[in-house]
């Protein structure tokens, strides 16, 4: 029988859940969206929302609710070996590879580097990231202790000095966002744009990865029924949509009214270090140096956690969990030192093609039940969205490499024949296609066994 949780135990897990998901990424890209939206930020603001909360949302819940152990075992009702190949993919890209290493980039970027004389900027990189992965790699080996160090600690320190910047941003407004300039695709396509934006975040790929987190959370406050696991997912991740909501909305609303008094900037932790600046001059830089760190902070210990068991559960004869831990943190502390941009950039193509694949995983996890989890309905969903993932992931690749000829001449095939393909939305249709399919196969084959 399920232990009946209280109120406030939904919102220590759901406020746990939302210091694991908010952190370098979710800072820094809404700002600069603002920025570049301009007069177009709510619309952009409203796309953006979808993919940066609400997926992230039904990612956890799709955990809880198809009974799964996790994202390998969700991706294995493909078949094993897209499970593999599916969680190993996922877990490097939000692991060591990118978002990892980028939660010591930002740290570093907005907060310290303001402080340090140019000529010194790589050495102070490097410095401040052996520290930051060190202090992560410490709680990373303590992972029981995650709800109280996340969920208890670090994110409300971070939600009182955030609270602190965007208060005094509200009452004393650089400019109208009515008034700022669109640039950009968000002239003809705001929406989608900020859609496509809200992948940088890389929370719809996480949510298959912390859903598990969540899971065990609740299981160890004593929660142990299928039907108990769901609803407690599902109340704890409303906690976490409604913060990660209502700030992203002020942050979009920042950075478009930041233009007032600032040219539109490379990225939004340069924007974010404006603005503290304007407004509470050198302290400024102080209490965002605060926000950013402790909010990467929070998240490396999360992503670190979850990279490490995963890998330490797919391959329990290669290294134990503390190896795993330190071996991330080694590999994400040497990627870091390439470089914010650098990152950000090699980070797209990739998220344009595991993103699709992550949401149709994650729509057949919330509808699993009606179709009985049916290998018959994934694998025809799964297909028609790489179908179209591997071109989305061309169309992002660098314009040297894109622009080739072999390339050029895929791409215009997938433009003219795809649905909003030029929009980055071409794997809607193509998943819907497949989707159908599977269920009329199931409807005519229902009798037969299940796939397990």
């Amino acid at each position: 029988m399920d232990k009946k949780l209280s109120l406030s135990s939904y919102i220590i897990v759901g406020s746990m859940l939302f210091g694991l998901f908010f952190g370098a990424g979710n800072l820094i890209f809404p700002v600069h969206m603002g920025q570049e939206a301009g007069a177009h930020v709510p619309a952009a603001t409203i796309g953006f929302l979808i993919t940066a909360i609400g997926l992230p949302f039904l990612g956890v819940v799709a955990i809880g609710v198809s009974k799964s152990e996790g994202l390998f075992d969700l991706a294995s009702r493909v078949h094993p070996l897209y499970g593999y190949i599916m969680t190993i993919l996922l877990y490097l890209t939000i692991g060591p590879f990118f978002a990892l290493p980028r939660t010591g980039t930002v740290s570093y970027e907005i907060g310290l580097a303001p402080f340090i004389p140019g000529q010194y900027a790589k050495l102070g990189l490097a410095i401040f990231t052996i520290i930051f992965f060190l202090i992560a790699l410490f709680f990373s080996l303590r992972p029981n202790e995650i709800l109280t160090w996340v969920g208890k600690v670090l994110n409300p320190i971070f939600l009182v000095f955030l609270a602190i910047l965007i208060i005094t941003s509200i009452i004393h407004p650089m400019g109208a966002a009515s008034n700022t300039k669109v640039m950009n695709d968000y002239v003809n396509a705001p929406f989608f744009k900020g859609f496509l934006e809200g992948y940088n975040t890389m929370d719809a790929l996480a949510s298959l990865a912390f859903g598990i987190i969540v899971v065990k959370t609740l299981k160890d406050l004593g929660v142990k029924s299928a039907r108990g696991i769901a609803f407690g997912t599902i109340k704890a991740g409303i906690v976490t949509i409604v913060l990660m909501g209502v700030i992203y909305g002020f942050l979009a609303y920042i950075g478009a009214t930041s233009v007032g008094k600032f040219h539109a900037s490379e990225n939004g932790g340069i924007a974010l270090a404006q603005v503290a600046g304007y407004y509470f001059s050198s302290w400024g830089n102080i209490l965002l140096a605060i926000i950013v760190t402790v909010a990467c902070l929070k998240t490396a210990i999360g992503l670190i956690t979850a990279c490490s068991e995963t890998f330490y559960k797919l391959f329990p004869k290669s290294l134990s969990y503390r190896n795993y831990v330190i071996l991330f943190t080694i590999i994400a502390c040497l990627v870091a030192n390439v470089g914010l941009t650098q990152i950000i950039l090699l980070s797209i193509p990739v998220l344009m093609f595991l993103y699709p694949l992550a949401i149709a995983l994650i729509i057949l996890g919330l509808l699993s039940q009606f179709f009985r989890n049916r290998q018959c309905v994934y694998v025809p969903t799964i297909l028609f969205t790489l179908f179209v993932s591997v071109a989305d992931c061309m169309n992002a690749l660098p314009s040297a490499v894109k622009s080739t000829p072999a390339i050029q001449h895929i791409l215009k095939f997938y433009g003219n024949y795809i649905p909003f393909f030029n929009l980055g939305m071409g794997w809607v249709a193509p998943m819907l296609i497949g989707f159908i399919l599977g269920l009329i196969i199931f409807f005519f084959t229902r009798k037969k066994p299940e796939f397990a």
